[in-house]
């Protein structure tokens, strides 16, 4: 039993080192609802949002697609960190009051924007000073709490200024990744496999 722990810790950790070995490019997805708003509410509303961040060009590319809001919509943005992860509010990372071309006073749209994090308009002004004072560490910071599942998309509507419909972002795994994880099971299985044989021949 020990031996089956530590491999499956070494395929966790064979898992982050391919991530950040060679991937530019991180995906986060989220389910976007009323429930999980904080508090949760009613909305009959849904998204769904695709967040990729590249920590070779510096950007963050949001793609949103939304529909159903009770009433139109008064902003759309990130906020990070939480204290724990897929609970909790945060302030706003991103730019405010909303994202840069979303489709405000709308209850359905659809929005893909890519931001340059090295300029500061990408970025709450707040968000910025409140972790480290540079678009540059204001970036760690972002990428961290996003990496951790602290941090979520929402969107405001004049119904609920607090928040219609949100989520949280969580890490979309590369085919690489699967790939490593398939083969890590499989050895997994096939040891477990074999002990049976084992103490099967030798009852």
């Amino acid at each position: 039993m020990k031996s089956l722990f530590i491999l499956a810790v070494l395929t966790i950790v064979m898992l982050g080192t391919t991530q950040s070995s060679y991937a530019d490019a991180f995906v986060f997805v989220a389910n976007l609802s009323g429930p999980a708003e904080a508090p949760p509410n009613a909305s009959p509303g849904s998204g769904f949002t695709t967040v990729t961040y590249d920590n070779v060009a510096h950007t963050l590319r949001v793609q949103v697609t939304f529909s159903g809001l009770v009433a139109p919509n008064t902003a759309a943005h990130i906020h990070s960190a939480t204290a724990v992860p897929g609970a909790g509010t945060a302030g706003v990372a991103t730019s405010v009051p909303t994202f840069t071309g979303f489709p405000t006073g709308t209850t359905s749209g659809t929005y893909d924007n890519t931001f340059d994090l090295t300029l500061a308009s990408s970025w709450n002004p707040a968000f910025i000073t409140a972790n480290g004072g540079t678009t540059a560490t204001a970036e760690a910071a972002f990428f961290l709490g996003v990496s951790q599942g602290r941090a979520y998309l929402n969107i405001h509507s004049t119904q609920f200024p607090g928040g219609e419909i949100r989520g949280f972002l969580q890490a979309v795994p590369e085919p690489a990744t699967i790939l490593l994880l398939g083969s890590g099971l499989a050895g997994l299985a096939s040891s477990v496999r074999r002990r049976r044989k084992a103490k099967n021949s030798q009852a």
